[in-house]
């Protein structure tokens, strides 16, 4: 009886393994983001205001330095230029910075999921509308990297924005 509870259990075991989907390789923005990628996504605020947009990526790596320049196209035509700067501080953090960004993030990668927060003006140019946006990245099994974030306003939330990146 001990022998067939026990050939129960390895079985059960093997039938679960067989359906968890293989995890995918480690996240380093250096490895996906330098050279071009493209991005389709949208952002929703609480007051209905919807916005769809596809960005065009360009990654540049320096050993220690991630340089990535943001062309956006929203679907109203307008266009907006964003540059970020990722320095790696270890084998799995970076600190970044952006024009529209107070202060600086600090991004933390789990296996394929990184994770930061930070804080940004809506309207840059005079800056107002500050808001913190909270992002999760994670690298996917097909090579795809799904950012979802969610935007905070005085700690409650205001919109959410969700973008996925393909190298190209």
């Amino acid at each position: 009886m001990r022998l067939f509870a026990a050939f129960l259990v390895v079985a059960a075991m093997n039938m679960t393994l067989a359906i968890v989907p293989a995890q995918a390789r480690g996240f380093s923005f250096e490895d996906f983001f330098t050279g071009r990628t493209v991005a389709e996504g949208s952002f929703r605020a609480i007051t209905g205001l919807q916005r769809r947009f596809t960005v065009a990526l360009h990654g540049k790596w320096d050993g220690r330095t991630l340089t990535l320049r943001e062309d956006f196209t929203f679907d109203d035509g307008t266009r907006d230029h964003k540059t970020w700067r990722f320095v790696k501080t270890g084998a799995d953090r970076y600190r970044g910075t952006r024009e529209d960004v107070v202060g600086e993030t600090l991004v933390k990668i789990d296996g394929n999921v990184a994770r930061f927060t930070y804080l940004v003006y809506l309207d840059a140019a005079n800056r107002r509308n500050k808001v913190r946006f909270h992002d999760t990245m994670t690298l996917k099994n097909d090579g795809t990297v799904l950012n979802s974030a969610y935007v905070t306003k005085f700690g409650l939330p205001v919109a959410w924005t969700r973008v996925e990146f393909r190298r190209r």
